[in-house]
């Protein structure tokens, strides 16, 4: 998995002030599935990820340019 992808994913569930169990309820996955995105084993779809944006209260830049998310 993209390296940068899955610190971006953590760095921006906890910037949100969310758990993983938050997270995944609102995503409508398990938490399995979502710390599973988080360690790199695998990668969200695309349709995840801007729906994890949506949650976050980021845009999908956040995730995809990491480096706007350390700057906010």
């Amino acid at each position: 998995m993209n390296e940068p992808l899955k610190i971006t994913l953590k760095a921006a569930r906890v910037n949100a002030g969310m758990t993983q169990g938050e997270a995944a309820e609102k995503a409508g996955v398990t938490i399995q599935t979502l710390c599973s995105w988080e360690n790199g084993k695998t990668e969200p779809s695309p349709l995840n990820v801007f729906g994890l944006c949506s949650i976050y209260g980021i845009s999908a830049d956040n995730i995809f340019l990491p480096k706007k998310l350390a700057e906010s």
